[in-house]
């Protein structure tokens, strides 16, 4: 992520992926340079923003928390692509309608107003922005997020011959996990370059979560990242995972995110170029905010696993497959087991019972996809990382009290049994639409899961000892012992009674 602001006109550029159009958005920013301001809602008042990803789950939380912390912005414009059989407009229009943006709607019901969408497609040259387009944004915009990225950890490379490319692939990452940091990386020394035309801050989080406070504690509207993880561990699918226990799992609430991006701009615009001037100088490089918790506040894997199975229990999710038990393992052969007798056995004999009564198999299907998840991760779980958050105490020690309290990042003062408490629900509430009022019923299905559990477990155990005793003369002796054992015993638990009486 990364914020641009250029020479005249502020321009701030929020993006975890560079495109081919950057020279476009170089081209949008012109104008005069903008004054001193005492607070980041002051900064920002007054001004037109153009944010790119803005309909993607950080784009939807840096849209609100600008209409409703920065009530003076003047106009917010997003660049959408029509998407899914879905205008843009449309999309926008649903943006707007959700959850997310309640409190906004409460304080401004007019608030869509500030909202101009732009048609944009970010692969396309020249950002595919129309003429008439780029004239009005050149004309009026001040500042820029560049919030835009694929989420997909394996995206394949897209340039040259699709069959070169991939063959080249391997050599190009080296030792980097996948495509998704490749291209960070690579995005980053763009940015870099483009340094001597525009004020940048680069803005890297760790692994972005459900909100912390704002708008609402625990608010995540997708499957991305650990929330996918959570909600199969919620539902009974996910019972292992390779991971090591003792690492740091560097979760980062996304409005932890937002408030610092917010922050960073300000910081930028205002004191960093006011004391470049002063001194008749250019920065050698842009400043970079790792935004993580690890280095600071940190939490670990087990402590996650602890943590989400206690909630999910507290708060069952609807119709879960097998009761939330998922174990985390840093030993392969372990994992592989365990993916094997918890996961890959009762697909397979559920899907089993779907085909005799008719319906479609699935479950192998779900799992599948849910270890291929896995193992994406599977880098970043099994390694601790180290972060410098320099960068991010500075920016902290800048902003007044009133700042600091409505635009906070001090990961110090998060709580993360709260946190992830809050998070397990968030996904029941705003991911999987579960209404709070049926845990319950949810409860109870738990119930019947663990009776159904015990239950065939004791057969289990009946039907091989019974098959031992059958075909072996010492089962049958250990068989008889323990019988003649447990008689004797009630026969003088039931003297003992007698006597005391």
């Amino acid at each position: 992520m990364s914020t641009e602001l250029s020479e005249g006109r502020d321009l701030n550029g929020l993006g975890e992926q560079a495109t081919d159009g950057q020279t476009r958005l170089q081209d949008i920013c012109s104008g005069t340079a903008a004054g001193s301001m005492a607070s980041i809602p002051e900064y920002y008042a007054g001004k037109s923003v153009l944010i790119t990803g803005a309909t993607g789950f950080m784009g939807k939380v840096l849209v609100e928390k600008l209409l409703r912390s920065c009530p003076e912005v003047k106009a917010l414009y997003l660049l959408v692509r029509p998407k899914a059989g879905q205008s843009m407009q449309q999309r926008v229009s649903d943006m707007m309608a959700c959850k997310l943006f309640d409190r906004v709607r409460e304080d401004n019901p007019d608030f869509h107003q500030k909202i101009i969408p732009i048609s944009s497609e970010l692969t396309q040259p020249g950002l595919a922005i129309s003429p008439e387009d780029v004239e009005k944004l050149t004309s009026c915009i001040d500042v820029i997020f560049h919030c835009a990225a694929t989420i997909r950890f394996d995206e394949p490379l897209k340039w040259m011959d699709d069959g070169m490319v991939q063959d080249i692939t391997p050599r190009l990452i080296s030792d980097r996990p996948n495509t998704y940091t490749y291209t960070k990386a690579l995005a980053e020394y763009m940015v870099q370059q483009e340094q001597d035309k525009l004020n940048i801050a680069i803005i890297r989080p760790s692994i972005v979560g459900a909100s912390w406070q704002e708008p609402f504690p625990g608010w995540i509207d997708n499957f991305n990242g650990p929330s996918g993880i959570f909600i199969a561990a919620g539902k009974g699918i996910l019972r292992t995972m390779r991971a090591n226990n003792d690492a740091v799992a560097d979760l980062i609430p996304v409005d932890v995110v937002i408030n610092l991006t917010l922050a960073a701009g300000w910081y930028t615009a205002v004191h960093r170029r006011k004391t470049e001037k002063q001194k008749n100088i250019r920065p050698k490089t842009a400043l970079v905010y790792n935004c993580t918790t690890g280095g600071i506040n940190p939490f670990h894997w087990g402590e996650i696993e602890h943590h989400v199975m206690s909630s999910f229990k507290r708060n069952p999710l609807e119709q879960a497959f097998r009761r939330p038990n998922a174990n985390i393992t840093s030993n392969y052969l372990m994992n592989q087991y365990w993916i094997l007798v918890s996961h890959k056995f009762p697909a397979l004999i559920y899907d089993l019972i779907l085909r005799l009564s008719g319906q479609k198999p699935q479950m192998m299907r779900i799992f599948n996809r849910l270890h291929k998840a896995i193992s994406l991760l599977e880098y970043f779980s099994s390694q601790d990382w180290e972060w410098n958050s320099e960068n991010m105490s500075m920016l902290m020690s800048q902003l007044t009290p009133e700042d600091r309290k409505t635009f906070n990042f001090d990961v110090r003062q998060l709580n993360w049994p709260e946190y992830i408490e809050n998070y397990c629900i968030g996904t029941k509430k705003y991911v999987l639409n579960e209404d709070m009022s049926d845990i319950p019923a949810a409860r109870q299905h738990l119930r019947k899961l663990r009776n159904i559990r015990y239950t065939f477990n004791t057969l289990l155990v009946v039907f091989i000892w019974r098959v031992f005793i059958a075909r072996s003369q010492m089962a049958r002796n250990i068989w008889y012992f323990v019988v003649s054992l447990c008689f004797k015993f009630l026969s003088y638990f039931r003297a003992s009674s007698t006597l005391t009486n």
